[in-house]
């Protein structure tokens, strides 16, 4: 298959890599220094360059905020049957474009970074392959992302949303504030400086992509959520309750009994 990749940032210079030894891969962007270091695969820097090689398979791999300005500018370029690809993390407004397009879509989402995942080994790693998508394109990604030994989930954009609000967002802002509040210790302890690491991570991130994660709609209930927990702890503690402190954890700990991740 021939597999046009736009935008060449992390994960589009991962999937360039991922997929080059077993189809021919073209990644265009307009910053040619970021296509210094990809290897085995076509560079392109012109638009003109995109009709020449003709995919079968377009992943676009920009900020989301510059998905569909990004689709726009190459869809004209691309065969009438050359599959439309994002891996986008929010897919607010991006069904609606597909059905203005008419073209077959699959929109995929791998729940995995270079900054938390180890992109060599992905195994205990999800991905999601939107429901509404296309038959062929599902069928490449499923064939893809199982080579990989990642596990697959299938939702509907709107369902797709719901759940990124709630594994990404939660964590997000937990790990935020906990940033926000960040002061230097002389003997931090162990749980704080897995924290510590976490949130180092976590702001090693582009700006876009945790702008992204967090302006989902769905997001502010949640976080009213964490808020509601904390005000509760944080009367518990004021009134020294032990026996509230007790059912508060209890609940807790059922709580990550029940979650499985499979």
């Amino acid at each position: 298959m021939k597999i046009l990749i736009l935008g060449a940032g992390k994960m589009g210079v991962w999937l360039s890599d991922a997929l080059c030894l077993q189809h021919e891969v073209a990644i265009y962007d307009t910053d040619i220094s970021r296509l210094r270091y990809v290897f085995n695969t076509i560079r392109l820097t012109e638009l003109s360059e995109i009709a020449a090689f003709s995919p079968d398979l377009m992943i676009n791999a920009v900020h989301l905020q510059h998905t569909i300005k990004a689709f726009e500018a190459v869809t004209n370029l691309l065969p009438a049957n050359c599959i439309l690809c994002d891996i986008a993390s929010v897919k607010n407004g991006l069904r609606n474009y597909y059905q203005k397009t008419e073209r077959p879509f699959v929109s995929v989402h791998p729940m995995f970074g270079p900054t938390f995942a180890s992109l060599n080994n992905l195994s205990n790693h999800h991905a999601i392959i939107i429901d509404e998508s296309d038959e062929a394109g599902k069928r490449f990604f499923k064939s893809f992302f199982g080579s990989l030994g990642i596990h697959l989930h299938g939702c509907t954009f709107d369902e797709h949303d719901q759940t990124i609000a709630y594994s990404l967002s939660i964590p997000f802002a937990s790990t935020l504030v906990f940033g926000a509040n960040m002061k230097r210790q002389k003997a931090p302890g162990t749980t704080f400086e897995k924290h510590l690491n976490i949130a180092r991570g976590l702001l090693s991130e582009d700006d876009h992509l945790l702008s992204e994660i967090l302006f989902n709609k769905y997001t502010v209930p949640q976080l009213r959520q964490i808020s509601g927990s904390l005000e509760m702890l944080m009367d518990i503690i004021e009134r020294k309750d032990t026996l509230a402190m007790r059912s508060f954890l209890q609940n807790i700990r059922a709580n990550l009994s029940d979650s499985t991740f499979v």
